[in-house]
Parts: structure tokens; sequence; C-alpha cells
């Protein structure tokens, strides 16, 4: 069978690592090549996790860089078009929900190849969100639908999916966290930057709805400020929160140390180095799908500033709480954490390092 598996952004990377890996295992069964859009290019938030999670350097390199939503998916289904055209596989697989996943989707389904998604079914109901109009869209094309939890195989079996194209194989972003844990354990950043473990939290903050007003992102930090007085907030910032914290004059509420008041902002931080941090962390705060998922085997209370999320189980098992960006009930859930007041949780079936297995496995029964 051949396959051409597709990595877009930096979620995407921890999906299909694993992926490939069970591939590996059947040299006479599978033929497939890694095909890198581009859709993230900075560094730090893609080519470094191929080193980090030992990933094959691409085979192709579709570079379509950043742009509107329409440019984008617009420059990824040109040129995606032309590697079907030319490889004609048998079977795109795509992870995730980013632009890349819809548009290789898309363009893969109108040449009459294929497609498999990987983490499929998740729904926030959100469709302010563009994340949610790529899974909607992804989804009811895909031929193979891998889901993660029990929530995802009833939203697909709710949208008339049939049941014989769905398949419970668990968290494939679990396998490699599990699988690099241990050595994320050995790391030494923790102590270089002068952390202690448990004496900190971690900070992840992006999406439109957070950053993109002045009074709604002035509200988070003024929040954050205040944590920050409590326990140091390590804040790996992302490109568009720094632009726009720039843009509104919030620069003030930023620090480059933890002697400072403030929250302590570094550079994006490769796969390896934020793990061995979260890991070590008294909680994370964040508006990401993928570290709410994290948070959950790592033990790790998470505070979700987010009215809603497509990955409901964190909430049922585990310890992912939801507060959107409201200023107060940030401040309330991060000091019930700081005072012991939240348990630590379950981890959902099947989040046990062997999702990539299954899949190989269904794809095995069930080839094309």
């Amino acid at each position: 069978m051949k396959i051409i598996n597709v990595v877009g952004a930096r979620p995407n990377f921890m999906k299909m690592a694993p992926i490939i890996e069970a591939m590996r295992s059947y040299p006479d069964h599978f033929q497939h090549l890694l095909v890198h859009t581009g859709q993230h290019y900075d560094e730090k938030m893609s080519e470094s996790f191929f080193v980090d999670l030992g990933m094959p350097t691409p085979d192709i390199n579709l570079g379509v860089g950043s742009g509107s939503h329409a440019e984008q998916t617009a420059r990824i289904m040109v040129e995606f078009e032309k590697i079907c055209l030319r490889e004609k596989p048998q079977l795109v697989i795509v992870v995730g929900d980013v632009n890349s996943t819809m548009a290789c989707t898309i363009t893969a389904k109108k040449l009459g190849i294929k497609v498999a998604h990987v983490e499929a079914g998740l729904r926030s109901r959100d469709m302010s969100m563009p994340e949610e109009i790529n899974r909607l869209c992804t989804d009811v094309l895909c031929d193979y639908l891998f889901t993660t939890d029990h929530f995802a195989d009833e939203n697909l079996a709710a949208e008339g999916v049939p049941a014989d194209k769905i398949f419970f194989v668990g968290n494939v972003m679990i396998d490699t966290l599990l699988k690099h844990r241990a050595m994320a354990a050995t790391l030494d950043l923790g102590r270089q930057l002068g952390l202690a473990p448990q004496g900190y939290a971690t900070l992840t903050m992006h999406r439109p709805g957070n950053v993109d007003d002045k009074n709604v992102l002035t509200g988070i930090l003024e929040a954050l400020a205040e944590i920050a007085r409590e326990i140091p907030i390590v804040f790996p910032i992302h490109p568009r929160t720094r632009k726009m914290a720039g843009q509104f004059g919030l620069d003030g509420f930023f620090s480059t140390g933890p002697k400072v008041q403030g929250l302590w902002i570094t550079a994006p931080l490769g796969y390896l180095e934020f793990l061995h941090l979260n890991m070590n962390a008294r909680f994370v705060l964040t508006d990401s799908g993928g570290l709410q998922e994290e948070t959950t085997v790592l033990g790790i209370p998470c505070i979700t500033m987010r009215p809603n999320t497509e990955r409901p189980i964190t909430c049922e098992v585990g310890s992912n709480t939801l507060v959107g960006n409201s200023k107060e009930k940030i401040l309330e859930q991060a000091h019930r954490i700081l005072n012991g007041e939240i348990p630590r949780g379950l981890v959902p079936e099947k989040w046990d390092g062997h999702a990539a297995e299954r899949i190989i496995q269904v794809l095995l029964e069930k080839p094309c």
C-alpha cells in the first residue's frame, strides 16, 4: 500500500511520529512518503520536531508558509495535488485539525484517493473556531476515521457516519508522550532556569478569541500576573500572542526571568523541552487542545482558558477544567489548585502508548 503521510503544524508531528514508526515494522506492506506542507515554518515550531521525535526528514516540503486561511488552504491544495498526481498513492493519512488536514483531504478525495483521519470525531460545537470547520469537512470525506475516545465515536455516529468507518484506537499523541517521557525527564532545563519541581506553572496562549481583543487579553494577563505573584509562570510565547500584545501596548505584563514580577516569557520550546517543563509543573494554563490531553496523562492539573473543548474526555476523567477567558474564573481555579483541592484524575481508555499500532493493524486487516 502506497501511503502519503501529511504533517503541517506543530501538533501534527507528535501525532504522525508513532504512525511512521509503526509502519516501519511492516516494510513489505507499506511504502510511505512524508509530506510537510510547511504551514508552520519557524524552526522551534516545526523543524526541531523532526529531531526531537526521531522522524525522518520529509520526503517533500511544500513550503506554503503563512497567509489568510483561504490563501494558505489554496496553496496547500494546489501543491499537494501535484504530489498526488505524481506519486499516485492509494491512501493519504492526515492528523489533527489544521488547514493542512482539511486541504489535503479535499484534494485527495477529488482525485479518487482514500483518506484516513487520525483524531477524528472531536467536536467543540464552536463554529467560530477554524479548527472545528476543518474537522467537520475532513471527517465527512474520510474512509478511515480513527478516534481517541467514546465522545468522538458518538459524535461521528450522530452525524451519520457508517460504523464500519469508525475505529476506536486511542490517542497517538500519548504514544509520543509515553515514549519520550523518560528522555524528557533527563533534561536539565528546569535546574538551568532555576525552577524547582512543582514550584512553577506553565502557560500557552494563542487562540484569536483570547489574544485578538484588547479587553479580553488584558483581563487574562491581569489574572495571570496576579497568579504569578504566588507562583512563577513560564510562558513560551507564541508569535501571534507576542504580536498582539505589542500592538495593544501590553508588553509590561511580561518579564524575562522568574525574579521579576510578571509572566516569564521564553522563545517557543522544542517538544522535549516543553514536555520536561510540563511534567514537573504545579499546573498548566492553556488554550491548546493537545495540552489538555498531555496533562491528563501526566496527572498535572490543567486550566483551559476556553468556553468549550473538543476533548471533553479530559474533563470527564482527568483534571482539566474549562474557565473561559474570565479573569475571576481563572483566578478561582488557580487558587483551588494551589490550595490542593484538585484531584489527580484518571487516564482515558486506550491512552496507553499503542494507538499507532492499532491504526496499522486496521490498515493491514482492511487495506484500500
